[in-house]
């Protein structure tokens, strides 16, 4: 029996803070000691981060529509100096620069903002952001130097301006400004920043200043936000993971990480870093995935994300903030590359151009595996945050010996009296973790002992997942324990309805108060404290469980793991709905669209039993007539249209076969491996990618063609009419690159196709990538080419919903 007792913690400090919203505004923003509030609840973000800089400007709003599809709801993205002047005295907001423009749609679609305005801001951008005109100007950068000062006061000064009016107190969706970035010995100078930011206009009710590697922050003027990576490309090129990086596998107390830029830092934090009992646990850079630099490519899949995620929100989290969770590129056309590199003196060599970050949203919008994982968790914040917010983190008695302790099982709870949540990680990158038998939990809450669940059971290797202890259902139906993660509450025929996902292998319990009278496929028994327990042994769509309440009838559905990754809630047709796809459906309106590469995507909708308006809940082409799934009613849509020309295909032409190996370099501060030089791709094996010129036919609203390329090879770029467009550092998935944002090149494409340049590995090169495709990349030290192409449409397929049918929606 695995143990935990709750402990009494001390009272939340409140008022210390100089921060908040002004008085009068309504739903105001508060932060206190534990937790954020906003108007009278408590409010736990989720936190995306999205640079609109590096994106085309008019995509923004499609790709915000996805975000919010994901269950993010705070926006973050940097400001970055060098792009809005890199003329000194020439400021420019306009076009992929215009932040006003960006932030207004975040507000118009519902998302709140956070804005990362430097002036150092890193993002493995040149120079941290800063311009190049700027280590000549005579100041000392990243200090009080009052001739320092004086060049950031008018860039803050523009930036005031174009974002007046959009403070949250105002109206807008400003929740947060952060100034600097990994700053750890200039406490001082943040605060200064803070008060120079203010006094030029810029407001928000919260400020804040990253918190890692024991930054001096000064007290009681910026909320620390921290951070957590799943791997570090700024490691050198050695086997396995940095030893700090378990921690985050980990359920623990300790906010700091010590690891992220330990590569830009001359010595090892010598301080404590601000002191946790007087901040909520606040995060900004829980890694959505991991860049890629030359020396090293490290592979992320999406339980590596998502068990991270879960490790931290079991730890106590507030805020979830994830680092990047969109992709995007590295800007071109300014008068030198944008990228992080040796050449600008940092310790690693980055694409040029590719900045996707292996992120839930990719470069040019590919949605991922790990954009689901995290969706089922931001369900679980948004059906029970402001319960998770007044929770705080408790510990089994007996827990993980240290870093290195793989047999014990990771878990936590945080609780608040008798009620609370489990959490469980049985997952980590790179070392399997494994299964555990024979596994039952006692938790001691404040008023009451829960043991769960019923019977011992295998928490099988890679299971991360969440259980609920006193959950309210409705209508004075609360379960006082359950073995299956919830997912959301909403209501089906105006009765209460609450979702769970079950977890692979643990037969999904409901612990109900003695006498409860239960309906369904299930198997009742009463344990040996008089509770009903409920068993769901085959979770799905027709799992579900009614329970006669004191107040009227609950119902409970179970969802298979395999389902509950495309779950969904969705606000269309003036009622919030549940929804069941392989693809994010995105809510527009009274429409909602899906963007899909597959021939066929079904969508299944929670509708009431016997309702005959669900029939007419959704229209559009190449819709199926709808058949009932259990509780839901399922549409299959083509994604063509009848009659529709097959996908486009490309043609893959050898210019030149023979490629120089270029020579092995090191550089930077840590003499790591250098990437291949421009002046290298003379000699690179040379393909033509021709594309037929219907690709670029349609508008954007068509959606989206990847050019997807599989090659043997070191480094590959792609070239339309002699310019640098893509590029690509080989680290075991295909390449793929968006062709949309191409089309005002379209005839050039037609007349001479996609040059693909594509250079070998010197031998003795010394790069790291996962040992799953370590002998894959053998071969690239012998010979490099484009081995096969194919264009992958991702068409956006348009419905519409009828409001009022279904009978399934806001609880």
């Amino acid at each position: 029996m695995l143990t935990l007792h709750t402990r009494d913690l001390p009272v939340p400090l409140k008022g210390h803070l100089p921060m908040g919203s002004r008085e009068g505004t309504p739903e105001p923003l508060e932060a206190d000691s534990r937790r954020l509030q906003r108007g009278t609840e408590p409010w736990l973000p989720v936190m995306g981060e999205f640079h609109f800089s590096r994106y085309p400007a008019a995509e923004w709003r499609e790709e915000l529509l996805k975000i919010r599809a994901g269950g993010i709801d705070l926006l973050a993205t940097y400001l970055f100096w060098n792009q809005h002047e890199e003329e000194r005295g020439t400021l420019r907001f306009d076009g992929d620069l215009d932040i006003r423009r960006f932030t207004e749609l975040c507000g118009e679609l519902g998302l709140y903002v956070s804005v990362r305005i430097g002036p150092w801001s890193h993002g493995e951008c040149r120079n941290g952001g800063f311009p190049d005109w700027l280590p000549g100007s005579g100041c000392a950068p990243r200090t009080d130097d009052p001739a320092y000062l004086a060049l950031v006061e008018p860039y803050y000064t523009r930036i005031s301006h174009e974002l007046r009016g959009l403070g949250y107190d105002d109206g807008g969706p400003i929740v947060a400004v952060q100034v600097e970035n990994e700053l750890y010995d200039q406490p001082e100078h943040l605060r200064t920043l803070r008060a120079l930011a203010e006094r030029v206009g810029i407001r928000a009710p919260l400020w804040t200043a990253t918190g890692w590697g024991a930054a001096d922050i000064p007290a009681d003027v910026l909320l620390p936000l921290y951070g957590g990576y799943p791997e570090a490309f700024w490691e050198d090129a050695h086997d396995g993971w940095t030893r700090e990086m378990r921690r985050h596998y980990f359920f623990t107390p300790i906010r700091d990480d010590h690891a992220i830029g330990a590569d830009l830092r001359s010595s090892a934090p010598a301080g404590t870093g601000p002191d946790d009992r007087r901040y909520p646990y606040a995060t900004c850079e829980l890694g959505g995935g991991m860049a890629i630099a030359y020396h090293r490519r490290p592979l992320v899949p999406a339980a590596d994300v998502s068990s991270l995620a879960l490790t931290k929100l079991g730890s106590g989290s507030v805020w979830q903030g994830y680092y990047l969770y969109h992709g995007c590129s590295q800007r071109l056309g300014h008068t030198v590359t944008n990228q992080e590199s040796h050449d600008t003196g940092y310790p690693n060599d980055l694409p040029v151009v590719n900045y996707d970050f292996q992120a839930p949203l990719g470069e040019y919008g590919q949605v991922r595996p790990s954009f689901h994982a995290l969706r089922l968790q931001h369900l679980l914040i948004r059906d029970s945050g402001a319960d998770l917010a007044d929770m705080p983190l408790h510990l089994p008695d007996d827990g993980p010996a240290g870093l290195d302790d793989r047999r014990s099982l990771r878990w936590s709870v945080r609780a608040d009296g008798d009620r609370g949540f489990l959490f469980v990680n049985n997952h980590q990158p790179h070392e399997t973790l494994p299964d555990h038998q024979s596994v039952r939990f006692r938790v001691h809450l404040a008023k009451r002992t829960v043991t769960l669940p019923a019977q011992e059971v295998t928490v099988p290797t890679g299971a991360h997942f969440v259980w609920p202890l006193g959950y309210e259902v409705g209508r004075g139906v609360r379960l006082e324990w359950a073995s299956a993660q919830p997912v959301t509450r909403l209501e089906l025929d105006g009765d209460p309805i609450a979702v769970f996902a079950a977890t692979a292998g643990i037969t999904p319990q409901f612990a109900l108060p003695a006498g409860c009278e239960v309906s369904g496929p299930v198997h009742t028994d009463t344990d040996d404290s008089g509770l009903v327990v409920v068993s769901v042994l085959e979770p799905g769509s027709r799992a579900l469980v009614t329970v006669d309440g004191p107040q009227g009838p609950v119902h409970l559905l179970v969802l298979s793991e395999e389902q509950a990754l495309q779950a969904q809630r969705v606000s269309a047709g003036g009622t919030d709905r549940l929804l069941l796809c392989t693809e994010p459906v995105l809510a527009d309106g009274d429409e909602l669209r899906i963007h899909t590469a597959r021939d066929e995507v079904d969508l299944s909708v929670l509708t009431s039993p016997g309702d005959a308006t669900a029939a007419r809940l959704l229209a559009g082409p190449g819709l199926s007539a709808p058949c009932t799934d259990g509780l839901f009613t399922r549409w299959t849509l083509a994604a063509g249209t009848e009659g529709a020309d097959s996908p486009p295909r490309c043609g893959v032409e050898c210019v030149r076969a023979e490629a120089v190996v270029p020579p092995a370099r090191t550089g930077g501060s840590h003499d790591r491996a250098s990437a291949p030089r421009d002046a290298d791709f003379d000699g690179a094996a040379v393909y033509r990618i021709t594309v037929p010129a219907s690709v670029f036919d349609a508008d954007g609203t068509d959606g989206e063609v990847l050019l997807r390329l599989s090659y043997t090879g070191d480094v590959a770029r792609a070239y339309i009419g002699g310019r640098l467009v893509a590029d690509h550092f080989w680290y075991g998935p295909d390449w793929e690159i968006g062709l949309r944002r191409f089309a005002g090149e379209a005839a050039e494409v037609a007349g001479h196709g996609i040059e693909i340049r594509v250079l070998p590995l010197f031998p003795d090169s010394k790069v790291y990538v996962d040992a799953s495709v370590r002998e894959v990349l053998k071969a690239a030290r012998e010979r490099a080419s484009v081995d096969h192409a194919e264009l992958v449409p991702v068409r956006r397929i348009a419905l519409t919903v009828a409001a009022g049918a279904g009978g399934a929606g806001d609880e």
